[in-house]
């Protein structure tokens, strides 16, 4: 099947935007075992297993539950419709507030290490984040059986 140019960089995007954060989000908790205080397992909870069962609720709910798949799936089309993805300055939005995020997380991380508050709440926050990210992605092939979306995002001869 061969889709509009706008429909192929929309959709490549919203799989980038996973990859990325889910890289930046590796770095992350990369740095936290380098820098946060405590043993090894209170560290992989915080940073691994909480955030994991966020992220997985955040990438089934969206997908499982009939409104919340049926509200962001129209959300992803109205950002399609709005252009998210397809022009340079939608790309650049979409890396700095990941860049942002990324930024926020190290710097809880480094608060945590000279003594503050010790960051579980943003890496649970994050790959809540990511979770919501990778279900768009998924409804971005959903998408493309909807027969008036099909119309819309084909091709033609």
């Amino acid at each position: 099947m061969a889709y509009t140019r706008a429909w192929t960089n929309f959709k490549r995007m919203q799989d980038i935007t996973v990859a990325v954060a889910s890289l930046i989000y590796a770095g992350a908790v990369l740095h936290a075992f380098q820098r946060l205080p405590g043993g090894i397992a209170l560290i992989a909870e915080r940073t691994l297993v909480w955030p994991g069962a966020f992220l997985f609720f955040s990438l089934a709910i969206p997908l499982a539950v009939g409104p919340f798949r049926r509200g962001l799936t129209r959300y992803v089309w109205m950002s399609f419709q709005a252009g998210f993805g397809q022009t340079a300055s939608s790309v650049l939005t979409g890396v700095g507030l990941l860049a942002g995020a990324a930024l926020f997380m190290y710097w809880q991380v480094a608060g945590a290490a000279s003594g503050g508050r010790y960051p579980a709440g943003v890496f649970s926050g994050y790959a809540a984040g990511i979770g919501i990210l990778a279900a768009q992605a998924a409804l971005v092939r959903v998408l493309e059986h909807v027969p008036e979306v099909r119309r819309a995002i084909e091709l033609r001869d």
